[in-house]
Parts: structure tokens; C-alpha cells; sequence
């Protein structure tokens, strides 16, 4: 079981990811906020980042400013 409060330490792959440390949560590479690994959808195996919604990793990886 994974801790409840404890950030995870993912590494991000291609259509998936493999847990490194146990943990609840990782944290978006753009806005801060804890994506609960149930709930973790959008990532970039290429930069090893999370992001909290499509709208945040489409823009992350087209390189455009945050609104």
C-alpha cells in the first residue's frame, strides 16, 4: 500500500509509468498541484514531467506560456 500523503517517485514512460518509491501523489510539472496516482492521465516520458490536465501538457509541450 502506498502511503497516504506521500509523494511518489514515478519514472514516466511511453503510454506509462513505473512507480520508484511508494506514495500517494506526484506533483504537476507546471502548476503545483498533487495529481493523485489514480487519477495521473498526462505526462512526458521525454522531460519526466506530470501535468495536472491536457490543456497544461499541451501547452508545456508545445512551449507555450502558462494563462
Amino acid at each position: 500500500m502506498s502511503p497516504t500523503g506521500r509523494l511518489a517517485r514515478l519514472q514516466y514512460l511511453p503510454g506509462s509509468f513505473r512507480q520508484l518509491s511508494a506514495g500517494d501523489h506526484v506533483v504537476c510539472a507546471v502548476s503545483g498541484v498533487a495529481i493523485p496516482l489514480d487519477a495521473l492521465r498526462y505526462w512526458s516520458a521525454e522531460l519526466q514531467e506530470a501535468y495536472a490536465s491536457p490543456e497544461i501538457a499541451t501547452r508545456r509541450l508545445l512551449g507555450q506560456p502558462q494563462a
